[in-house]
């Protein structure tokens, strides 16, 4: 199986600057070994499972909230995709590389 999570997590109530805080979030998933892109809006990550993606989102929010215990309260938005097969995480870009390029 293959569980691809996009998620977001925005620090609530530090200001307009949150690079830092999100930064820790980003910093937990590539630390998980799990294959993952971050872009300006969400971070992806695959697993084979959805308690071993749910639990590198859960310590990425827990990482926002700890930082010096700056932001109180944390948003987090979450797009899920589960299915058989593993590797999606560049062969859906792929694909949609190859159709541009047949056009």
């Amino acid at each position: 199986m293959s569980v691809l999570v996009a998620f977001s997590v925005t620090p609530i109530g530090t200001g307009e600057d949150v690079g830092e805080l999100v930064a820790e979030a980003v910093r937990v998933v590539r630390e998980s070994g799990l294959p993952n892109r971050t872009d300006a809006m969400f971070t992806t990550v695959e697993g084979e499972t959805w308690e071993e993606v749910l639990a590198v989102v859960t310590a990425a929010v827990a990482a926002v909230a700890a930082v010096e215990a700056r932001a109180s309260r944390v948003s987090v938005v979450l797009k899920a995709d589960s299915r058989s097969g593993g590797g999606r995480l560049d062969a859906k870009v792929a694909a949609i590389e190859r159709h541009l390029a047949e056009s």
